[in-house]
């Protein structure tokens, strides 16, 4: 598989008070909003990342937006979800 045929995707959280978890497809970024989607990830802590194939990348946006969904709904405190876990939920998507 080509590099073109892949994206590449981080789910990260916020460092500041509110904490709230986020996820950013790097290679399908506008350019008028790259460098600042890009700052706002590289200032968080990342969660998981990897590379999704092209031709699921619908489903796996889904999928990533209800991680993303479940994840802030937890305790702030709390929250995650165990890497094994994200890998399962994401695995007919991701690319080794």
């Amino acid at each position: 598989m080509g590099v073109a045929d892949k994206t590449m995707f981080e789910i990260y959280r916020e460092r500041d008070y509110n904490r709230a978890f986020h996820y950013i497809l790097y290679t399908t970024l506008e350019e008028h909003a790259r460098n600042q989607a890009i700052a706002q990830a590289a200032s968080g802590e990342t969660v998981f990342h990897g590379f999704v194939a092209d031709s699921h990348l619908q489903a796996a946006q889904a999928e990533l937006e209800a991680i993303v969904d479940e994840l802030n709904e937890m305790d702030e405190e709390s929250a995650g979800i165990a890497e094994d876990e994200l890998r399962r939920r994401l695995g007919d998507y991701l690319i080794q």
